[in-house]
C-alpha cells in the first residue's frame, strides 16, 4: 500500500501525463483519454463515456476550475474517495516517480489494470447501459457478473411496465419552485426533468405482476453462491429501483443488505435516503445514526462519505423539527470536508431558523462565495439580512436568486415580505401575484396580497383578494379580516382615516390613562404581559404541564461542570436541550416545535450563554420557563423552587436555597422576559455573596413582589383565561378589527379599545380629553351584568324618584 507521500506523487504524475494543455486541468477530453487509458480491456461506446465523465463532474462540481477542468486536488480526491487503485493506474500506465514532468503516450496496454473511474470490465456491445453511471464505479457500483444479470432484468421488467402507460407526471407539483430542502444527490429524486415526477399506480394488475418478477429476482439474489454476492446483489437492486422513485421498493432491498452485512454502511445510508424521502424522518435518522456508527468503526473506508451522513442525518432531524441539533452535524460535515457548500448553505439556514442571523449571513455567504449560483443560499441570505436589518442587500440578494431561478417562490414570497415591511405596497403585491402564478392556490400568498393592496389604498383589489383567499381556506382570521374591511369602508365614508394620509389615532402618554375599578389592568403591565403571552402562544409552554419539568429534574443524571465563572453548574449544549425540550412539547408538529426553539433560543438561551460557548445551565432553564408552563400559579412556583435546588450552586440534600441565587433567578427572569426593566437590575447583582437561606414561602413573597419580583404573573394569568373571548360586534375604535380579550371601554366618550391598543396608548384623533378612564371587561357577559346593575340603580320607583346614588356613573 503507498503511502501518502508516493500516492500524491504518482496522482500528480498521473494528472501530468493527462493535462495535455499543461492548464492544470484535466477536460473532458482529457479525462475521457484517462478513463481509456487505464482501462485497457474495456471497449467503451461514446455513451459510456460520457455518463461516466457526467458522473465525475458533478460528483466533483467544488474541484472543476471553468474550462480547465478537474484539478489535480480534484483527481486526488477521486483516490480518496476509493474510486481506484493509484497504485495499480499508476503501474497500468507503465510510468515511474521521477520529479521531471513525463509527456503524454508512455502508456503499456499489455498490463492489466483496474480502473481508477470505471469499473474494470467488458461490457457487451449490445448492452446500453441503461442503468445510472453508479453501476460501473467501484466505490459504489457492482462487484458481481450475476449482479450485472439481475440489474438487467430488473431494469427490463421497469421499462416494460412504463411501457404501459403506469407512470406519470404530477399535477401541481411545484417542487423545483422551493429552496432546495438540501439533501444529497443521492437522498432525493433525480435532477433529470424526465424522472423527477414519476409516480406509479401500485394498486394496478401490471404493478402487482411487477413486484411478482422483483420478488424473484430477489429470491435469486438470496440464492447467491456467497454472503457478498447476495449483498451486492441487493444493493444493486436497491439502487436501479431508487433511481426509478420506487422507494418502498428499494428500501426492503437496502434493509435486507443490512441483515446480511450490518457494519457496512452503504446499506444504512441508503435505506435512510429511502425513509426520508418516504417522510419517516425518525426511522431516517436510526438509519443514520446506525451508518455514522459504523463509518466512524470501520476506520479510513468510509471516510469519504462521513460528511455526507452527517449532512444526511442532519436533513432528517430537521424533519423532525430538531433545528438545533442538526447544526451540529452539518458543522461536523463541514470541518470534514471545507469544501462542502451544500453542507454550509444548510448550516446556514438551520441557523436562520433558530434566530441566529449573524452566524447564519458568515455560513451562507461561505456557501455562496464557493458556488456563487446557488440561489437558494441567496434567497436565504435575502431572509437573514432582512432580519438583522440590512434591507437594502436584503433585496439585492432575493432578487439574485430569482435572477437565478425566475419561478422561485420562496424568494418571490419573502421580497414581497420585506416590501410590505418597507411599506412598499405596490412592489408587494406585485411578488405575491408572481408568486400566485408559480402556485396559484397559495393562500398565504393571497393573503397578504390582499393586504398590500390595502396598504396601496387599492381597497376594492384587496377586498376581491381577501375574497380568493377565503375560498381556499377558511380560516378565522380571514373571516376577521372581512369584518376589518368592511369597518374601514364605513369609517371611508364617514371621512375618518381613510388610509389616504389622515390618521385613524393618535398616541397618549401613559399618565393621562387612569383605570375605573381594581381589575382594570395597568396600561404598563398589560403591556408587558402581552409580550409575555405572545412568548407564550409561539412556543406553546403553557400547553406543557409544569410537572413535566418536575419528572425531567427527577430524571435527568447532568454531570456538573464549572463555568467561566467557576461556579458549579448542570449544564448541557443547546442541541441536547433541545432533545428535552422535543419531550416537554412532543404535542407539537415539527414545523411548529421549530418555531418554538427559534422563540425560545432567542428570548432564552441567549440569555444564559452570554459567553455564546454552546451550553446552558439547565436548572436555571428550568426555572425560567415554570412559570409560563400550565398549572397552578402556586405549582408553578414550587417547581421554579425546585429548580433552583437543583442546581449544585445550592447545597445538595438542602430543602432551601441561598438567596443570592434567589435574588439571581428573579433578576434574571425580569431581564429575559421584562427587558424595559430587567436588564438594568441583571448590572446590579454583581458581587452580591448574601449566603442566608430561603424558604418556599420566603420565595414566593420574593417572586409575587409587584416592583422588585415576577408579580406581572398575575396579568399574566388574566390573560391565559381571557383573551380568546370575543365581545359580540364591539369593533376597536382604532384599528377596527373586532375585540378578542379584554375590552376596555372610556366611561366618558363610550368608545372601546382592545388589548393591544389600550396597552400602546391609542386612542381615536375624535376623542381628545385631558385624561382618560378606562374599565375593563373580560367578557361581554360581564359588561352586560354591569349595564344591568347601572339600569337597576337608576330605575323609577313607584314615588316617581330615581333610586340608587345620583352620583352613579354609566359605563
Amino acid at each position: 500500500m503507498a503511502t501518502r507521500g508516493s500516492r500524491s506523487e504518482k496522482v500528480k504524475r498521473i494528472f501530468q501525463q493527462f493535462d495535455i494543455n499543461r492548464d492544470g486541468g484535466l477536460n473532458r477530453e482529457e479525462m475521457a483519454a484517462l478513463v481509456v487509458a487505464v482501462n485497457p480491456r474495456v471497449k467503451f461506446s461514446d455513451e459510456q463515456i460520457n455518463a461516466i465523465l457526467d458522473e465525475v463532474f458533478r460528483t466533483y462540481g467544488e474541484f472543476i476550475d471553468g474550462e480547465k477542468g478537474l484539478t489535480y486536488d480534484g483527481l486526488l480526491r477521486t483516490y480518496d474517495d476509493g474510486a481506484g487503485d493509484v497504485d495499480r493506474d499508476f503501474d497500468a500506465l507503465g510510468l515511474e516517480l521521477k520529479p521531471e514532468a513525463v509527456g503524454p503516450g508512455g502508456a503499456s496496454e499489455e498490463v492489466a489494470s483496474t480502473s481508477s473511474i470505471a469499473e474494470e470490465r467488458v461490457i457487451e456491445p449490445h448492452k446500453k447501459l441503461r442503468t445510472a453511471a453508479w453501476a460501473a464505479s467501484p466505490n459504489h457500483g457492482i462487484v458481481f457478473d450475476d449482479t450485472w444479470k439481475l440489474v438487467d432484468d430488473l431494469d427490463s421488467s421497469i421499462v416494460k411496465l412504463r411501457t404501459k402507460g403506469k407512470d406519470g407526471k404530477l399535477k401541481n407539483d411545484n417542487s423545483d419552485m422551493f429552496s432546495d430542502p438540501g439533501w444529497s444527490r443521492e437522498l432525493g429524486p433525480s435532477t433529470d426533468s424526465s424522472e423527477k415526477k414519476v409516480f406509479w399506480e401500485e394498486s394496478s394488475h401490471d404493478y402487482a405482476v411487477f413486484l411478482k418478477e422483483l420478488g424473484a429476482l430477489r429470491s435469486r439474489a438470496d440464492g447467491a453462491r456467497s454472503r457478498e454476492e447476495a449483498f451486492d446483489g441487493h444493493m444493486a437492486l436497491g439502487r436501479v429501483l431508487y433511481d426509478y422513485h420506487m422507494y418502498k421498493e428499494a428500501l426492503v432491498c437496502f434493509k435486507r443488505a443490512c441483515e446480511l452485512q450490518p457494519t457496512d454502511v452503504r446499506p444504512h445510508f441508503r435505506a435512510g435516503n429511502c425513509l426520508y424521502v418516504l417522510a419517516k424522518h425518525g426511522e431516517a435518522k436510526g438509519e443514520f445514526l446506525q451508518a455514522l456508527e459504523a463509518a466512524e468503526t470501520g476506520g479510513n473506508q468510509w471516510a469519504y462519505l462521513l460528511p455526507q451522513i452527517h449532512v444526511n442525518l442532519g436533513i432528517a432531524l430537521e424533519g423532525e423539527g430538531m433545528v438545533l441539533s442538526a447544526c451540529e452535524h452539518y458543522r461536523e460535515a463541514a470541518i470534514l470536508c471545507p469544501t462542502h457548500y451544500r453542507a454550509l448553505k444548510l448550516l446556514g439556514s438551520a441557523l436562520f431558523g433558530v434566530g441566529e442571523f449573524k452566524a447564519a449571513v458568515k455560513a451562507l455567504e461561505e456557501a455562496i462565495y464557493m458556488k456563487n449560483d446557488y440561489a437558494d443560499a441567496h434567497c436565504d441570505l435575502a431572509s437573514a439580512l432582512h432580519a438583522m436589518g440590512d434591507d437594502d442587500n436584503a433585496i439585492k440578494e432575493f432578487q439574485k436568486a430569482i435572477d437565478l431561478k425566475p419561478g422561485h417562490v420562496d424568494a418571490l414570497y419573502n421580497l414581497g415580505g420585506l416590501y410590505m415591511d418597507m411599506g412598499r405596497y405596490q412592489r408587494a403585491s406585485e411578488m405575491y401575484t408572481r408568486v400566485l402564478a408559480v402556485w396559484p392556490n397559495h393562500w398565504k400568498a393571497q393573503l397578504n396580497k390582499a393586504v398590500s393592496l390595502l396598504g396601496a389604498g387599492e381597497t376594492e383589489e384587496a377586498k376581491k383578494a381577501l375574497k380568493e383567499a377565503l375560498k381556499m381556506t377558511n380560516r378565522v382570521e380571514l373571516h376577521d379580516a372581512v369584518a376589518h374591511l368592511k369597518q374601514l369602508q364605513k369609517r371611508r365614508l364617514k371621512g375618518n382615516g381613510n388610509g389616504n394620509g389622515e390618521e385613524s389615532f393618535i398616541i397618549v402618554e401613559p399618565s393621562k390613562f387612569k383605570t375605573v375599578g381594581e381589575r382594570t389592568m395597568l396600561r404598563p403591565d398589560l403591556a408587558n404581559a402581552l409580550d409575555i403571552r405572545t412568548f407564550q402562544k409561539v412556543t406553546r409552554l403553557n400547553r406543557c404541564d409544569v410537572d413535566l419539568i418536575k419528572k425531567q429534574i427527577n430524571e435527568s443524571d447532568v454531570p456538573v461542570s464549572y463555568s467561566g465563572s467557576g461556579l458549579p453548574e448542570k449544564s448541557m449544549r443547546k442541541a441536547a436541550l433541545e432533545v428535552i425540550l422535543r419531550k416537554l412539547l412532543s404535542f407539537l408538529k415539527p414545523e411548529t416545535f421549530v418555531g418554538a426553539v427559534k422563540a425560545i433560543n432567542q428570548k432564552i438561551l441567549s440569555m444564559l450563554d452570554e459567553s455564546e460557548s454552546g451550553r446552558v445551565d439547565l436548572g436555571l432553564f428550568f426555572a425560567v420557563i415554570a412559570p409560563l408552563c400550565g398549572g397552578t400559579p402556586d405549582r408553578r412556583k414550587r417547581v421554579a423552587y425546585d429548580a433552583l435546588l437543583w442546581r449544585p450552586v445550592n447545597e445538595e440534600g438542602s430543602t432551601q436555597i441561598k438567596r443570592s441565587d434567589a435574588q439571581r433567578y428573579i433578576k434574571l427572569l425580569r431581564a429575559i422576559y421584562i427587558p424595559s426593566q430587567g436588564v438594568s437590575e441583571m448590572l446590579e447583582i454583581h458581587g452580591e455573596a448574601d449566603a442566608s437561606l430561603v424558604t418556599l414561602t420566603e420565595f414566593i413573597t420574593m417572586f409575587d413582589d409587584q416592583d422588585w419580583g415576577f408579580g406581572i404573573m398575575s396579568t399574566l394569568l388574566k390573560l391565559e383565561t381571557g383573551d380568546r373571548n370575543r365581545h359580540g360586534r364591539h369593533i376597536c375604535a382604532t384599528c377596527r378589527y373586532p375585540i378578542i380579550g379584554s375590552r376596555f371601554k372610556e366611561i366618558k366618550s363610550h368608545f372601546s379599545l382592545c388589548s393591544q391598543c389600550y396597552s400602546e396608548g391609542k386612542v381615536p384623533p375624535t376623542c381628545k380629553l385631558e385624561e382618560y378612564r378606562f374599565k375593563e371587561y373580560a367578557s361581554e357577559a360581564e359588561a352586560v351584568k354591569d349595564k344591568c346593575l347601572w339600569f337597576g340603580l337608576h330605575s323609577k320607583n313607584p314615588s316617581g324618584q330615581t333610586s340608587g346614588p345620583s352620583a352613579a356613573v354609566p359605563s
